[in-house]
């Protein structure tokens, strides 16, 4: 939660408009209801029983405009991958979150 909670506050410092979610339903929830959301950031570990693979799998299915960036310290970037969704090891610098998401927003698609 802090990690997800610093990473909230430098985004929303850099200008872009934040949404936090705890869990795969959370994140839907908030997809459905604001319609403007480009990309999703998630840990491939999430709370509850479903994962980021879960959320990524509904994402692409449902909201097929919006990209996922994941991040993970457990899960190996063999298995992100496989996903062919961009992957940041934990740990990791902000600014690092910032330049892959400003990357995804300037690619095609």
């Amino acid at each position: 939660m802090l990690i997800r909670a610093a990473a909230a506050q430098y985004l929303r410092g850099t200008g872009f408009d934040v949404r936090e979610a705890v869990g795969v339903e959370e994140a839907v929830a908030i997809l459905r209801a604001t319609g403007d959301v480009r990309i999703v950031f998630s840990d491939v570990k999430l709370s509850g029983d479903r994962t980021g693979f879960d959320l990524l799998e509904i994402v692409r299915r449902d909201f097929p405009g919006v990209k996922v960036l994941f991040t993970s310290g457990v899960v190996r970037s063999e298995d992100v991958a496989r996903t062919g969704a961009p992957f940041i090891r934990k740990p990791y610098f902000l600014f690092e979150i910032e330049r892959h998401i400003k990357s995804l927003l300037a690619a095609p698609g």
